[in-house]
């Protein structure tokens, strides 16, 4: 079996829901206090085994090729004021793996998105993560659950938790059968059903194991909804050729795409930095006083 070395993350979305904040800076580049929160899902990504990762952009997302590329004038700068530390910590995420870049010229989808991933996975097996979604789990890490369920039960593998009825809308909803404590077999998939309609209140959550065998079903997915390739309806065409199963991974997700989300990211990672909690704890404790 090939081990996972390799992830994608689709970055190419405007981010129309944070608009004006993301007219210039892309929504991935927005910051989760001091940390932008496209590099807290690299380091998920990194901190679970994988040593390249493919960005899949468009033309507005230079700032975020930029953070992890290094900067010789900011360096120089900071080295005339004698500040090592801080030089050290750029240099840091810039070797956090290897990185590579594929412009998504069009937004067509999702699965638009994932088949320029062709070349670059090859025939090997891929994570994907998607740019909207932090999960925070301090001891194993999201994606990195998913690659040891690849490795237990191989296959396409679909991060998932349970959601209540009145949110399934919002999500891809799996029609599966449980395997065991944390594992689905996956029969179909109904994206964004309404309540009534719901096949399970199991959600898709923006982390997946591939296999190669999707760039074939991506080419022959037709536009779906909102006349888009949908990754899903490309899932679909392989359940009836390999093993399609969700996993119920551990974690707090963040989606940090909407507004609500996004505050409950800053509020709750503050709440766990030592260097903030204390402070911050007794600001909240007396606005809501």
């Amino acid at each position: 079996m090939k081990k996972i070395t390799k992830a994608v993350i689709p970055v190419a979305g405007l981010g129309t829901r944070f608009l004006p904040a993301t007219k210039a800076t892309p929504k991935e580049m927005l910051t989760i206090i001091d940390i932008p929160a496209i590099e807290y899902i690299v380091r998920e990504a990194v901190d679970s085994g994988i040593t390249d990762i493919l960005f899949i952009t468009s033309r507005s997302k230079h700032s975020l090729e930029n953070h992890f590329d290094i900067n010789p004038e900011l360096e120089n700068l900071l080295n005339s004021k004698g500040k090592t530390k801080e030089i050290e910590k750029l240099r840091e995420i810039s070797s956090l793996c290897r990185f590579h870049y594929v412009r998504q010229q069009e937004p067509k989808g999702l699965g638009h998105a994932i088949y320029h991933a062709k070349v670059f996975a090859g025939n090997d097996p891929f994570a994907v993560l998607l740019g909207d979604d932090v999960v925070y789990n301090d001891e194993e890490p999201c994606i990195g659950q998913l690659i040891n369920a690849y490795n237990n039960n191989p296959g396409i593998i679909l991060g998932s938790q349970s959601v209540s009825y009145d949110d399934i809308s919002k999500y891809g909803a799996l029609k599966c059968e449980k395997v065991n404590d944390r594992l689905y077999k996956v029969s179909d998939m109904v994206e964004k059903p309404k309540k009534e309609e719901a096949p399970s209140n199991i959600a898709v959550l923006g982390r997946y194991i591939l296999t190669p065998e999707i760039f074939e079903a991506l080419e022959n997915t037709k536009p779906g909804a909102g006349g888009e390739i949908q990754l899903t309806d490309a899932i679909k065409i392989l359940t009836d050729k390999i093993p399609v199963y969700g996993y119920d991974f551990i974690g707090k997700r963040y989606d940090i795409g909407d507004k609500q989300g996004y505050l409950q990211a800053i509020v709750e990672t503050a709440l766990r930095r030592d260097d903030l909690k204390d402070d911050f704890l007794n600001f909240l404790k007396s606005t809501i006083k």
